[in-house]
């Protein structure tokens, strides 16, 4: 095993909340460093560090706040338990987070109006995270240890994040839009060559 392994495991056991709020927050942040690239733009550092100041100081907390106490309201790895705290889960866990985020992101940029993007945008991310986030919380719930499961959500965070990301860029928190957006640039750089 290798010794970066040994450490990180040992530093979650000593001191799993600001190590799983680590990992989130890096996790997080490269879903924006992600969607930048994709979009073929110059890197935004400081879009990232915006990012990075919203997953540190709400989102990796909350979540790791959030996963305990739906193990101790709801312990266990029977079928209902798991099927409980996913309720749970989407039912608050996931509207308190898009909010945050595009509150948050918005106060950040100092945005005239910083519900502007949660106003237009939370129905459609909401629903989306719909499709995406009972499947994670499955596996997270029935298969990975109290201890890790932060660290879990921001791993499959980074896909949700450069999702997120895209939507309080451009997007209209749809999936449609990314596709849409995908398509035109697939299609764009098969005209480039055409071109020349």
């Amino acid at each position: 095993m290798a010794s970066w392994w040994r450490a990180l495991v040992r530093a979650a056991q000593r001191h799993p909340w600001p190590t799983n709020v680590v990992l989130y927050t890096t996790l997080f942040s490269a879903g924006d460093a992600l969607q930048q690239r994709l979009r073929g733009g110059p890197a935004d550092w400081r879009q990232t560090g915006r990012v990075a100041t919203v997953a540190v100081t709400f989102h990796a907390n909350f979540n790791y706040v959030w996963l305990r106490l739906l193990e101790r309201a709801l312990p266990g790895r029977t079928p209902r338990a798991i099927l409980a705290k996913l309720v749970c889960d989407q039912a608050v866990g996931g509207p308190v987070a898009v909010s945050a985020f595009y509150t948050g992101m918005s106060i950040l940029q100092r945005k005239d109006d910083i519900f502007g993007d949660l106003k237009k945008k939370f129905w459609n991310t909401y629903m989306t995270g719909l499709m995406y986030w009972p499947f994670v919380q499955l596996v997270n719930f029935s298969f990975v240890p109290i201890q890790w499961r932060t660290a879990c959500s921001g791993l499959f965070g980074l896909l949700w994040a450069t999702f997120l990301c895209y939507s309080q860029q451009s997007g209209d928190g749809t999936l449609k839009s990314v596709f849409t957006f995908l398509h035109l640039k697939e299609a764009n750089a098969v005209e480039r060559p055409r071109e020349k």
